[in-house]
């Protein structure tokens, strides 16, 4: 196959661990044509979508001392329709330019390119308040521009985590405590006094064993998840913000959670979906570029990497 992944440049890849590293290394040991854009590379014309790919291939691994891990060749423009299979692997932020390509793989998507994740679905689904379709399993939640609503569910809850609807790796996460120090402060930053809504969840005090991401590809969960572990008296156990990744076997709690949402997910053209799990609550749905490959690799020896190629394998075909 030729596969086409959006995403950043390939020289900022930390190919130690990075998911779409691991996507494309297990597509090239099956013989597939790797080939890679950046969005700003999108372009439509004469009722066409189109971008300037360089085909590439993979020189280096991770354990090897080398200078590049790749070798590409000269851009060339060509049709997304002439791809096999196109990956949106952008990572966030979610701004008005990734919406933009979204709607450019749209167009793609119905002259016959095959996009994953499905372009509509990203574009529709909020990370965040996707949790709201499956209320049961949500722990208290609240999500309003409304400062006197956010303090009164705080009142309600005594121990609150505030964050922004569109914030990632952690950014903009505060705990508010049952002194509500600082309670006034931060409803007024992250709601832009008013003008912005924020989400408010109870505090789950779980998260001391870690915030669970269980991968779902094509509707089916990965047997492991990764639970990122807050150190050093943080409140967030993201990665990016220092988060300590360990792999365990899915709890039945887990599995029930991830059997209930993948058969939505595989419906809506989502291949690949990041669920966010502190102890039994759901927290986000994640779809545009979930990660967590390499470290559940590492540490379990299940090849997640394998298991998303025979989704996309079986989608493309």
């Amino acid at each position: 196959m030729r596969i086409l992944f959006i995403a950043d440049p390939l020289d900022e890849f930390k190919i130690y661990k990075d998911t779409t590293y691991a996507m494309m290394a297990e597509a090239a040991r099956r013989g597939h044509q790797l080939f890679h854009c950046e969005p700003k590379h999108l372009a439509f014309e004469a009722g066409a979508v189109e971008a300037a790919v360089r085909g590439f291939e993979i020189v280096a691994g991770p354990d090897d001392d080398a200078p590049q891990w790749y070798r590409a060749e000269l851009a060339a423009v060509e049709p997304l329709t002439g791809f096999d299979a196109v990956l949106m692997r952008k990572d966030p932020p979610f701004d008005l330019e990734y919406v933009t390509s979204t709607w450019l793989l749209e167009i793609a998507e119905r002259a016959g390119a095959k996009v994953f994740n499905k372009p509509q679905s990203i574009r529709d689904h909020s990370e965040k308040l996707a949790i709201g379709e499956f209320p049961r399993f949500v722990a208290p939640t609240l999500v309003t521009r409304d400062p006197a609503r956010l303090r009164a569910f705080h009142a309600a809850h005594h121990d609150v985590i505030f964050k922004p609807l569109d914030g990632m790796g952690g950014m903009g996460i505060f705990r508010i405590r049952e002194d509500a120090v600082n309670l006034g402060a931060v409803i007024e930053q992250l709601g832009h006094n008013g003008a912005r809504t924020i989400m408010a969840q109870r505090f789950i005090p779980e998260i001391s064993a870690g915030d669970k991401r269980i991968l779902l590809i094509d509707g089916q969960p990965v047997p492991y998840a990764l639970a990122r572990i807050p150190q050093g008296g943080e409140v967030r156990g993201n990665l990016a913000a220092g988060g300590l990744g360990r792999a365990q076997p899915l709890s039945d709690r887990d599995r029930e959670i991830a059997e209930a949402l993948g058969p939505t997910m595989k419906a809506r053209g989502l291949l690949l979906v990041g669920l966010d799990v502190i102890g039994d609550w759901l927290t986000e749905v994640n779809v545009t570029s979930p990660t967590c490959f390499r470290e559940i690799m590492t540490q379990t020896g299940f090849d997640v990497a394998a298991m998303f190629i025979d989704a996309l394998e079986a989608r493309a075909r």
